[in-house]
């Protein structure tokens, strides 16, 4: 019997698989229920290029809890702006196996609004 994590695991790499086809930068996203991370990976999927996690200092200090809509919609919109400090502009976005819903949406939505394109 496949539990939870094991299929999000598979659905993931499918994706990934893909993304790594198109040889375009990904912007991968991992949530738990208390935090929620992001990173911008290079097309080769080895360097990450930024990262912004509800874990940070500067973060943490804006939020009452990292696992909430808020804290993902921070999160998006500074993994844009660090994103663009260093010239990305067009990303791929990697779900991690998650459900496009809650905050995966929240964090993609506020990436997309910052100016990020996938």
């Amino acid at each position: 019997m496949i539990d939870k994590n094991q299929a999000r695991l598979r659905r993931a790499r499918k994706t990934r698989a893909k993304i790594a086809e198109l040889k375009s930068l990904r912007l991968s996203v991992h949530r738990t229920n208390s935090h929620i991370y992001a990173q911008v990976f290079s097309p080769c999927g080895s360097k990450v290029l930024v990262a912004a996690s509800s874990l940070e200092p500067g973060v943490r200090k804006g939020l009452s809890n990292g696992g909430n809509i808020g804290a993902a919609t921070a999160i998006g919109k500074l993994i844009a702006e660090r994103a663009k400090k260093v010239g990305v502009e067009q990303v791929t976005f990697d779900r991690g196996g998650f459900q496009y819903h809650g905050r995966v949406k929240a964090l993609a939505e506020a990436a997309r609004e910052a100016g990020l394109k996938f």
